[in-house]
């Protein structure tokens, strides 16, 4: 994808330390501007402030005209950008914390402009007053999969001591890394493992993942498999890969083993038992908080 946007966007893709100093300039004139019409603004507000009648909260017009003209140039921007770039279609556009930035987005990729089109920006958006990646957390929470978005009726399970805490992933009978990751799992205590078989990387690992989701005991099979290469007993049925390959890319997934947490969040790749341990204990905490919040 990044290849593409290149060759598409040519000159059009600037730097980050060059759309950085341009959101700085862009953030500086909106300021002046701001402090130019702070008087009027004030004034203007104070005539269609907030009113109250009867204990009925009225919203003021300011208010209601600046989120019109908001809306009104996300929505510009979008049409410009499919025009612009004819092929490709823009799914949402939002407001980033600096003036005059825009965020686009496209699929899971994010792009940052502004309200004419001058540039378009690649990269990660740093707020260095706080030193936070703002692209990375927006991505993290585009990502976000809940269980029950998941196809588990699909998985093949396997729980440890209570099984309290969960987690789902993807895997490919061939993945070393799914294999060391099963390795992992020996050291971690309480935990429920829905495996969702994912057969991306040779042909064999698709004839081996049928075996397995067709076996007896598909959970003892995958283990002997995973972490003792007993190879399964040659068993077909109707078994449902390509609704397994369909969920996974639906989502996101581009490689294994990619692991969802009990809070949304996801990591792709092998964690070490002490790094899965602590995510656990983070999103375990994570999940509880929204729900509480939620009731």
């Amino acid at each position: 994808m990044k290849k593409y946007l290149c060759s598409l966007f040519g000159n059009a893709v600037f730097t980050l330390g060059l759309v950085f100093s341009t959101s700085l300039v862009q953030a500086q004139s909106a300021q002046d501007n701001a402090v130019q019409k702070a008087d009027s603004s004030a004034q203007a507000t104070e005539k269609s402030a907030v009113q109250s009648t009867q204990g009925v909260h009225i919203v003021s017009t300011s208010d209601a005209t600046i989120e019109k003209n908001t809306k009104t140039i996300l929505n510009g921007i979008k049409e410009q950008f499919e025009s612009t770039f004819q092929g490709i279609e823009v799914d949402e556009v939002r407001t980033t914390p600096f003036a005059q930035l825009y965020e686009v987005r496209l699929g899971s990729e994010l792009l940052y402009t502004n309200k004419g089109l001058d540039f378009v920006l690649q990269g990660s958006l740093v707020d260095v007053a706080t030193l936070t990646d703002l692209t990375a957390e927006r991505v993290e929470e585009l990502n976000r999969v809940h269980f029950s978005d998941l196809p588990l009726e699909q998985a093949i399970t396997q729980v440890k001591g209570d099984g309290s805490r969960e987690i789902v992933v993807f895997e490919d009978p061939n993945c070393i890394y799914c294999k060391r990751l099963h390795e992992t799992f020996a050291e971690i205590e309480d935990i429920t493992i829905h495996t969702l078989l994912f057969p991306i990387l040779t042909p064999d690992s698709r004839t081996i993942a049928e075996h397995v989701w067709c076996a007896e005991n598909a959970a003892e099979v995958w283990s002997n498999w995973m972490v003792n290469e007993v190879k399964p007993e040659e068993i077909t049925c109707d078994a449902p890969i390509d609704d397994l390959l369909k969920s996974g890319l639906g989502i996101g997934v581009q490689g294994t083993p990619a692991i969802f947490f009990a809070d949304g969040s996801r990591v792709n790749g092998w964690m070490p038992a002490d790094k899965l341990e602590a995510k656990l204990q983070s999103a375990d905490n994570n999940a509880k908080d929204a729900s509480n919040e939620a009731q």
